[in-house]
């Protein structure tokens, strides 16, 4: 007897990011990992759920830099990352490490 073989597709996060409180948790989520290639692809993945071409033009850079830039091989400059958050409609906000732990 001869399987049929299921079709499969990569699962893309950016397909369930749907509300801004979900983009919100997983871009907070990636930046308590510490890891700065994970911010950069939460970034990524975040401006491909609202339109990368709006993203691009709302941060005030090329459709094509921006897809590099927030590539897994990419390397933005932190001035590129804050104009992505500000054209997300975000800001970063930072606080001590203990009023995290405080509140629990």
């Amino acid at each position: 007897m001869v399987q049929k073989k299921i079709p499969t597709r990569a699962w893309d996060v950016a397909e369930h990011l749907e509300t801004e409180a979900d983009m919100a948790a997983y871009l907070n989520a990636a930046l308590e990992d510490g890891d700065a290639a994970l911010v950069v692809a939460a970034l990524g993945d975040i401006a491909r759920a609202k339109g990368m071409s709006q993203i691009a033009r709302d941060a005030g850079l090329e459709r094509e830099s921006l897809y590099k830039a927030l590539s897994t091989t990419g390397n933005p400059e932190f001035g590129t990352i804050l104009k992505v958050v500000r054209a997300l409609g975000s800001q970063f906000h930072v606080q001590t490490i203990g009023a995290q732990t405080a509140g629990a």
